[in-house]
């Protein structure tokens, strides 16, 4: 793993209209991520927490508005450094109070126009994307070899058919499809949802991206056939050492897959640093949130010793009305008189506690 930075993320905010309560899903707001070339990050949250939306953010394919309204993504590859949100603040403006945004007017039109000129050297291209529910992401009147096909001429220099088709059996075989030849000419019906995850990913790595986003890639799948899509990604990463942002609720697969972790909720990071740090820390060292997460995974002696496994008190934030201080301070079990009333007031910014582990916490500030 190298020290170049492939994808830089800086101060994204992507907001969501909802007209019936009049008010903006704050689905991601002010996140700063980096991915390292050839490191794994998987990104970690519950379900709304934005790590989806993050993602989609960095692919340009939020059309709801507003989107994407701030923020700066850079992304580097063969030698160039390109802001993906170049220029596109001139598309709209917004006003703040007390350092929120709080009104929103975009020309989208305009935006998305602008996007799709910035992204389309690049999407599926240098940056590939793994979508959540593989059969729904596959046409399902087209064959999964035509598709891959396609995807290999639209995005490398191989035009031929017959090259391309040659290249598209290829990779069936990388991602160890059974039978790659027959299945080259079946229909994502025909296929399991193990099968046609194998086809996403052949079809995403078919043009050798720069950066892979892969956005729950085991869900919906059963024990035995996650197991091996993980392996599989795992021989891949070793082989390829392919740059990957990783995002998951299942700590397992982050933990087994992950250089690096970041913890997303309520649209902030609140904690990022290596897997070791973050997963197998034995020093009490977490954010309160991750830490609850980790308590909520049945390990061995919650059987052998009836221990009842735990569970995060009270419901996911609503981003729609996200209070003033600490977006976790409802649900947190850590918080004591020392910081209780900074809490309650006031969020706390990223603090680094130790090299490249940076924690959201008013715990981890002197008084």
């Amino acid at each position: 793993m190298s020290e170049t930075i492939i994808l830089r993320i800086e101060n994204l905010h992507t907001f969501f209209y909802a007209r019936s309560k009049q008010a903006f899903v704050r689905a991601v707001e002010g996140v700063d991520l980096e991915i390292m070339q050839g490191e794994t990050l998987g990104v970690l949250g519950e379900s709304g927490s934005g790590k989806t939306i993050t993602a989609l953010s960095v692919m340009g394919l939020v059309s709801t508005e507003p989107g994407v309204i701030s923020g700066k993504i850079e992304f580097s590859s063969k030698g160039l450094q390109q802001n993906l949100l170049q220029d596109l603040d001139q598309y709209v403006q917004h006003q703040r109070k007390n350092g929120r945004i709080m009104a929103v007017q975009k020309d989208c039109g305009g935006w998305q126009r602008k996007t799709e000129r910035l992204m389309g050297d690049i999407r599926g291209k240098e940056i590939a994307m793994i979508f959540q529910n593989p059969q729904s992401s596959l046409n399902p009147f087209v064959t999964v070899g035509k598709q891959i096909t396609e995807a290999v001429q639209l995005n490398t220099e191989i035009k031929n058919s017959r090259e391309a088709q040659q290249r598209a059996l290829h990779w069936l075989e990388r991602v160890k499809i059974d039978s790659p030849r027959l299945r080259y000419h079946n229909h994502p019906y025909g296929l399991s949802g193990g099968m046609c995850q194998r086809v996403m990913i052949a079809m995403a790595l078919a043009a050798e991206p720069s950066l892979l986003i892969a956005d729950e890639p085991t869900t919906g799948l059963d024990a035995t056939i996650q197991a091996k899509v993980v392996e599989l990604l795992m021989e891949l990463k070793a082989v390829l050492n392919t740059t990957t942002m990783l995002i998951s609720h299942d700590m397992e697969v982050i933990g087994r897959l992950s250089d690096r972790v970041a913890v997303m909720y309520g649209g902030r990071v609140m904690e990022s640093g290596s897997v070791q740090e973050i997963l197998r820390s034995k020093d009490g060292s977490n954010h309160p949130y991750t830490t609850a997460l980790l308590g909520c995974i049945p390990e061995e002696k919650h059987i052998k010793d009836k221990i009842t496994l735990q569970a995060i008190e009270g419901d996911v934030i609503d981003t729609m009305n996200i209070p003033g201080g600490c977006r976790f301070y409802p649900r947190c079990n850590q918080k004591n008189d020392r910081i209780n009333q900074s809490c309650k007031e006031h969020e706390p910014a990223l603090k680094e506690i130790s090299p490249g582990h940076w924690v959201r916490c008013w715990l981890y500030y002197d008084e």
